[in-house]
């Protein structure tokens, strides 16, 4: 009990390693020369990542390649269009891609940076639907009464903002 009181009151009485000799060495030292098998083996390693990872994402998509289904074409302007094309309709007809329908005179202009037309409609601007689309040229339907299919987006000024997959005139 003593001892212990002793420990207590000072601090260097408590035992230590004899000698820097016991104490085991925590930092070693790299080899200097790598092996070539391990380099190797690295690199296979790191290859079979990748070609494993690039495997899995094909099989995801479903093997099939974007380009090869012919429903959408660049542009020379860089902008996909797709689907069908005439005077009296373009786009996609995908229902559930493009669930939401309006209908209005095409105009070219958005509100505040959201969208790039609109649909004027009966009600004024407040019943407004403002348009952008990667998928048709709305321009070439401007100034035209048109039905429109596309998905609804949030918008910050507009109170409907629709991303437009098909346009067809209607008058």
């Amino acid at each position: 009990m003593q001892e212990t009181d002793n420990k207590l009151q000072n601090p260097q009485a408590v035992s230590r390693p004899a000698s820097p000799a016991a104490k085991p060495h925590i930092m070693r030292k790299f080899p200097k020369k790598q092996n070539g098998k391990q380099n190797m083996f690295l690199v296979l390693g790191a290859l079979l990542v990748v070609v494993v990872g690039v495997g899995t994402g094909w099989f995801l998509s479903g093997g099939k390649s974007t380009s090869s289904t012919g429903s959408s074409v660049s542009n020379i302007d860089g902008v996909v269009r797709g689907g069908e094309k005439s005077d009296m309709e373009a786009g996609i007809d995908d229902k559930n891609q493009f669930p939401d329908m309006a209908e209005g005179t095409l105009v070219t202009g958005g509100i505040e940076n959201e969208g790039t037309h609109h649909l004027e409609r009966e009600g004024g601007p407040s019943k407004y639907v403002y348009l952008s689309s990667t998928i048709v040229d709305l321009e070439s339907f401007v100034g035209k009464k048109v039905q429109v299919w596309g998905q609804t987006l949030s918008g910050t000024n507009a109170g409907w903002l629709m991303d437009v997959g098909k346009v067809r005139v209607i008058e």
